[in-house]
């Protein structure tokens, strides 16, 4: 894909930009898409293991140089231990935040300061980047469909894909694209493991921890109305 610097959850993140309408879809659950994807990093470059279920980190002086990651292992190392599945949704919005803020800042996003009643202070956001967000569509697209096999994808791609599918973001893929392209799915989600059996086992226990979040959002949103 290109920008290859972005991490995951920034990809995943841009992803959810509808560049038509220049607004960001699946707002409800976006945040613990984003957690997902930093979560999966983490475990992908060896800094967060799985103990007995639990995201466990791997050396307390390890850092990325990514401040979105970094925050979140320092997170995890300063809290009790917990299941991957609770990471994605515990203090979720934190991991947003600070990946919009650092896309702000890398300008491909621009920040506004408004104020909500006229009284609380809040930040918007707007897509400066349309065309970079475009082509990384493109390459995820490609990812999805083929028609390059799924062994030669690397695992940050696949691990893309296969959440931004667990997380039905219509933006990469519509309803009916995720159950053309189940079986690739399935597989673009092994892969995203390839590095370990553990490593696969935490890939997925996140993938369905996002699955989990969406459905019962849609049920929530359902039973209110909303």
């Amino acid at each position: 894909m290109p920008d290859g610097s972005l991490s995951l959850p920034a990809r995943l993140y841009l992803l959810s930009w509808d560049t038509a309408k220049l607004k960001v879809t699946g707002a409800t659950h976006l945040h613990h898409l984003v957690r997902a994807g930093a979560l999966t990093e983490l475990a992908q470059r060896g800094l967060l293991s799985d103990v007995e279920g639990i995201a466990t980190p791997v050396d307390p002086d390890a850092h990325t140089g990514d401040l979105v990651l970094d925050g979140l292992l320092e997170l995890i190392e300063e809290s009790r231990p917990r299941k991957w599945k609770a990471w994605v949704t515990l203090r979720a919005r934190v991991t947003l935040d600070a990946v919009r803020a650092q896309l702000a800042a890398e300008g491909y996003l621009r920040a506004e300061k408004k104020r909500v009643l006229g009284l609380f202070p809040s930040v918007e956001y707007e897509l400066e980047r349309v065309s970079a967000v475009d082509a990384l569509r493109e390459d995820a697209r490609r990812v999805l469909v083929g028609p390059e096999s799924v062994a030669d994808v690397s695992e940050r791609d696949a691990a893309v894909v296969a959440l931004a599918a667990a997380a039905e973001l219509r933006t990469l893929a519509s309803g009916k694209d995720r159950k053309l392209h189940k079986d690739r799915i399935e597989q673009l989600t092994e892969r995203s493991g390839a590095a370990a059996p553990a490593l696969k086992k935490v890939i997925q226990e996140v993938r369905t921890a996002v699955m989990v979040a969406v459905t019962t959002g849609a049920a929530t949103s359902a039973t209110t109305g909303s």
